[in-house]
């Protein structure tokens, strides 16, 4: 949670709400920031990647 309060700059109860969504996979960005976000995550020793999905 400390990266996504860092990086995302937000309160306590938005990072709990992004938190949400990034383990349910629902989290979605631009492909550069979502790297950098991974980037950060693993930095700090959580596994993370980054991938592009295709809307049908």
């Amino acid at each position: 949670m400390r990266v996504l309060r860092t990086e995302l700059g937000t309160d306590l109860a938005g990072t709990k709400a992004v938190l949400r969504l990034v383990l349910s996979g629902d989290y979605c960005g631009p492909l550069p920031e979502m790297e950098l976000l991974a980037r950060k995550f693993r930095e700090s020793g959580v596994a993370a990647a980054a991938e592009r999905v295709y809307a049908p």
